[in-house]
């Protein structure tokens, strides 16, 4: 790796944790080249304009999601083991992701919600594949006998999603010390109604 692309990767590293407290709104290229005792036009030749620099972090802290959570997690047996691979690896995500910032996506998920513009359609893409990829998963685990053949994968990824979501919450808004605990709680409880030796639910629709 040249010393170009080692400065770019020092300052999209850098980046990614800055945007995760303070959102992309905050991340400029004055800011980052204060930060890294580097110049601007140094910087804006890697970059060019605020907004790429905003779209090049976000396409970084993917390609960061897929080394540290879905790599590796694709290396457990298929269905059930490896829905809880991917559950333990995305668990660890936020702390080990972007410096112990929490996890970018879910704040950048509040910044752009109603904010048009490529790096809001670039949160969106990733997070509408991230769903797919539970699904699928799940979707697996239905082949192999481990869920339910009438379980519906999208509802399960969503439900998955949710627990995650409420976990991040209450560890870093709420500071609840059980906060870990509960989220494991919840997982066990979505995979054992999920298992194919589970009841089906009352009311519940085929699919």
């Amino acid at each position: 790796m040249g010393k170009g692309a080692l400065t770019r990767q020092a300052v999209l590293e850098h980046a990614t944790a800055v945007a995760s407290q303070v959102g992309l709104e905050g991340l400029t290229i004055g800011r980052l080249a204060e930060d890294l005792d580097l110049s601007k036009s140094g910087l804006f030749a890697h970059f060019r304009s605020k907004e790429a620099l905003q779209v090049q972090v976000l396409a970084f802290a993917i390609e960061r999601f897929v080394d540290v959570v879905l790599r590796p997690a694709l290396t457990a047996p298929r269905g059930e083991p490896r829905v809880r691979a991917l559950f333990e690896r995305w668990f660890d995500w936020p702390r080990v992701g972007a410096g112990s910032a929490g996890c970018i996506f879910v704040a950048l998920a509040v910044e752009l919600d109603d904010r048009p513009g490529p790096a809001r359609d670039r949160l969106v893409e990733s997070q509408k594949d991230w769903l797919e990829f539970l699904a699928n998963s799940f979707r697996i685990g239905i082949e192999e006998g481990h869920f339910r053949a009438d379980a519906d994968p999208e509802q399960f990824a969503h439900d998955l999603y949710g627990i995650m979501l409420a976990h991040h919450h209450a560890w870093r808004l709420l500071g609840d010390p059980r906060a870990r605990e509960r989220a494991h709680h919840a997982f066990e409880a979505l995979l054992a109604g999920a298992r194919a030796n589970a009841p089906r639910p009352a009311g519940a629709a085929r699919h």
